[in-house]
């Protein structure tokens, strides 16, 4: 397989920044760019159409879209008005949320894997452009059809991926889906688990791990100046320590280290600095590519190792020309 890299971007820049760095990242040979939905600031669409409006080549997703708060028929339709766009280079990224967020505005995300199955299923049919009726638990469909009027009136093919994390998730964008976006702050070894669970889905569908892509979130904190580099990405590690101590200790963060930090409860940025200390070099560069230029590089070329199939890269500093240059021409050097 050759040589593949994409971008990703949450809100962490103004959306005209972002948008000079697609178009930077295009320029210097990225395949594709990833936009984030996590939080109640940038809509994945509303950014994935401007990044869209300005380039020719580079692929751009969602990275991705919670299936809650749309209608499937209206997040068909806003994917088919992408593809109107940007003909043949949306992929479309399904994710279901987090229950501390989806909470805050009134939703139950009981039953996610159920939720997943049914509004996947349906996008898909819809973008076939065929009349689709649907009796399921979370999609009432009778009779609905995208009405293309003007633009192009074949079926479109936009691939679609299942962002995952746990096992059972993993399971199911094997079985069902075109790719799974593999998640941010994990190691390469954790990904062992999750082509082993990628594959029971796969098995069950009939496929093979070469049916699906595999592309990774990978967050990174690259800069000349190592410790700059190695500081910026502790940081966000005491954040994770804080609101995802299951995931961290799933990598083999100690869990001394975890309650050492918890029991800080630093909560200002001066006190989230002064935790920050207690993270050695070695958990830096266990779940986040960080260092120089070459230290990043090689942490990168683990995850494919790994198994994945295309790094995204989440730049952590506001040097995100930099980390673009470092894989600019490949990173098998």
């Amino acid at each position: 397989m050759p040589e593949r890299v994409a971008l990703y971007l949450q809100d962490d820049f103004p959306l005209q920044d972002s948008i000079a760095f697609v178009k930077y990242a295009e320029a210097r040979g990225f395949e594709a760019v990833w936009q984030a939905e996590s939080r109640f600031v940038r809509d994945s669409v509303v950014a994935a159409a401007a990044y869209a409006a300005v380039t020719t080549r580079i692929k751009i997703g969602t990275g991705v879209m919670n299936i809650y708060t749309r209608n499937v028929a209206t997040i068909a339709s806003e994917f088919l008005t992408l593809d109107e766009i940007a003909p043949d280079r949306i992929l479309c990224g399904l994710g279901t949320w987090h229950d501390a967020i989806a909470n805050r505005v009134g939703i139950n995300r009981g039953k996610h894997l159920l939720a997943m199955r049914e509004v996947l299923q349906t996008v898909r049919q819809l973008l076939a452009l065929k009349p689709v009726t649907y009796r399921g638990q979370f999609v009432q469909l009778n009779e609905v059809q995208l009405d293309v009027i003007n633009g192009r009136s074949e079926p479109r093919r936009i691939p679609m991926y299942v962002g995952a994390t746990g096992a059972k998730m993993l399971a199911l964008a094997g079985e069902i889906a075109d790719g799974v976006l593999l998640n941010y702050m994990v190691s390469p070894k954790y990904n062992e688990m999750a082509i082993r669970e990628l594959e029971h889905g796969l098995r069950q569908a009939g496929r093979t791990l070469y049916d699906v892509d595999r592309p990774q979130l990978i967050m990174c904190s690259v800069d000349t100046d190592r410790e700059f580099a190695l500081n910026i990405a502790r940081k966000v590690i005491v954040q994770f320590i804080l609101q995802q101590p299951k995931l961290m200790r799933a990598n083999e963060i100690p869990q001394a280290l975890i309650d050492e930090v918890t029991n800080l409860r630093p909560i200002t940025n001066e006190e989230i600095e002064r935790a920050s200390r207690l993270i050695p070099d070695e958990i830096v560069q266990l779940v986040t590519a960080s260092g120089t230029p070459d230290e990043v590089r090689a942490k990168v070329r683990e995850y494919v190792r790994s198994g994945t199939t295309c790094p995204v890269l989440y730049p952590l500093n506001y040097n995100v020309r930099s980390l673009i240059d470092a894989f600019a021409s490949g990173y098998s050097r």
